[in-house]
């Protein structure tokens, strides 16, 4: 039997499972994605949005899930304020604990032009007297709610959180709502080498 690799936007607002949260009216996957048995690797809240993978291979899905092997996970982060770079060096030196880890170094940059995407529904809130700015952050580990602890660190609260890669797998050709099957060559790509 064949085996499914599937790249999926994860619009705002849905669940990354099958199965709906009791009392809850939050969308799930199962109402994107028609392929039986597929199951995410790692998870993206129901208020981030973005790039989730999906399959049936439960060797690779332990293989991107486990922080040993360090996968690199890109996010576009909107912050309320304007970063410092003691803000911007704090988060990528490391070391910021949270809760009761700290954390790793990561990639940051400030992105002087906002990454292009579809309005969010809803949009984020807006005040007129406080700025938003854009990041990019790449992190080798993955926690609970990790970027949005680590802005808040550093006192730059997340507004909006979208996964824009996973490796070299990115959102390229896909709006909110919309999956295809891995390449060949983006398979390979993400494949244990032993």
């Amino acid at each position: 039997m064949p085996q499914h690799y599937l790249i999926f936007y994860k619009p705002y607002g849905v669940l990354s499972q099958f199965s709906p949260e009791p009392g809850s009216s939050h969308p799930t996957l199962k109402e994107f994605i028609p392929i039986p048995d597929v199951y995410p690797v790692g998870r993206l809240d129901h208020d981030s949005e973005g790039l989730l993978l999906l399959t049936d291979n439960g060797r690779l899905q332990h293989f991107l899930s486990d922080p040993r092997y360090g996968h690199r996970r890109t996010y576009w982060v909107q912050v309320e304020g304007q970063p410092t770079p003691t803000q911007l060096q704090q988060l990528r030196q490391g070391g910021l604990k949270i809760q009761n880890y700290l954390t790793r170094p990561t990639l940051v940059q400030h992105l002087a032009i906002p990454p292009d995407l579809p309005p969010r529904e809803p949009p984020i809130r807006s005040r007129a007297k406080i700025p938003t700015a854009w990041l990019e952050l790449t992190l080798r580990e993955g926690r609970n709610r990790q970027v949005r602890r680590m802005t808040a660190a550093v006192g730059l609260p997340t507004l909006r959180l979208v996964r824009c890669q996973i490796e070299h797998l990115s959102l390229a050709g896909l709006t909110p709502g919309q999956w295809r099957p891995l390449t060949t060559q983006e398979l390979r790509s993400i494949q244990p080498t032993r």
